[in-house]
């Protein structure tokens, strides 16, 4: 019997970022981290290259991508293979880590997390080009994610169209009300089962063997609430605002108002936000067909407000789940190192 080709090492290297940005965070994570980053067969220390910045989804960081699972290919792997084959350009990807205890940052600036906007925007970007022979220019520099990356890189590029001209999206958190309030009634009831108290939910969770059976709702829960409905007079893991009445689970129609202004799809009801999208050279977004949090209805919405408002864009599903689709990087990876290719 044959035995499998050998995947090619990538030539991977780590930077070290001082996280200025993330001291005095809240939540007392880590500042300095190592940054992960892939660099391309021909990079040599002269010649300049492109860079995407990949975010990983939610409990997950830079280091995720580079996990091994049996039979797949790591994300590093796949871009050699790809390039390699001559069927991607030579590009840098950088795969941040801005994780925190409650799972995640959703890549926002939080006082319920810390600066993690900031950090990736107003650190990370300015360390890499100082460290690594990137070409430091907006038209060379993509943004990427999965789930909530795939969130982050859509609202980062909203927002920063000063340093990023190309973006794709994979299931990312569109249409809070289709995502996120299903899961208010799950979050509720394990709530009750901890008398109503996050303290005591967040302890027996953060201090367990393994991560409690069936609680992971009320975590995505108090997550989500730390990025988008902070509570800064509160000790955590108290100092959030959950959207919803935990005894009779009423939406909170003043917190749930705070949450979708940062729901894509709500903002690109904005016209400065439209602008950002329209200077993409790429805009990539994808979504499985049976995506358990109903992430392909949100994309259909987000594309429909995008035709509607003559933004282009790639809009692709297919026949999967949204967990285990790193495979559709396979894809967005080589349609961004195209369209930022120097």
């Amino acid at each position: 019997m044959k035995s499998p080709a050998k995947p090619l090492k990538p030539n991977m290297t780590t930077i070290p970022i001082p996280g200025r940005t993330l001291e005095g965070n809240p939540l007392g994570d880590p500042t300095e981290r190592d940054l992960i980053v892939y660099l391309p067969p021909s990079y040599d220390g002269q010649r300049r290259f492109p860079v995407i910045y990949l975010l990983s989804g939610f409990a997950s960081t830079g280091h995720s991508f580079m996990n091994y699972n049996f039979g797949r290919p790591t994300v590093a792997e796949m871009a050699e293979a790809l390039i390699r084959e001559g069927r991607m350009a030579e590009t840098i990807i950088v795969m941040p880590d801005c994780m925190t205890r409650y799972g995640g940052s959703q890549y926002v600036d939080s006082a319920g997390t810390g600066n993690y906007e900031r950090y990736l925007t107003r650190e990370i970007v300015p360390c890499v080009d100082a460290a690594l022979r990137t070409i430091p220019e907006r038209p060379h520099r993509a943004i990427a994610g999965k789930s909530s990356g795939g969130f982050g890189a859509l609202r980062l590029a909203m927002k920063h169209p000063d340093l990023f001209g190309a973006a794709a999206s994979h299931s990312g958190d569109l249409a809070f009300d289709l995502c996120y309030r299903p899961n208010f009634a799950a979050a509720a009831r394990i709530l009750e089962k901890h008398n109503g108290s996050l303290t005591n939910f967040f302890t027996r969770y953060e201090t367990a063997l393994k991560p409690p059976s069936g609680e992971f709702p009320l975590l995505d829960m108090l997550a989500m609430s730390a990025a988008y409905s902070p509570d800064p007079l509160r000790q955590p893991p108290e100092n959030i605002r959950l959207p919803f009445n935990p005894l009779t689970c009423e939406t909170d129609s003043e917190v749930w108002n705070q949450w979708l202004s940062f729901d894509p799809v709500e903002m690109v009801e904005q016209e400065n936000f439209r602008e950002a999208l329209r200077s993409l050279s790429l805009l990539f977004v994808d979504c499985g067909t049976l995506d358990e949090y109903n992430l392909q209805f949100g994309l259909r919405i987000f594309c429909r407000k995008l035709s509607q408002h003559n933004i282009e864009h790639r809009h692709e599903e297919f026949p999967d789940s949204h967990g285990s689709t790193s495979y559709r990087y396979s894809v967005s990876l080589p349609a961004l190192a195209s369209a930022i290719a120097g």
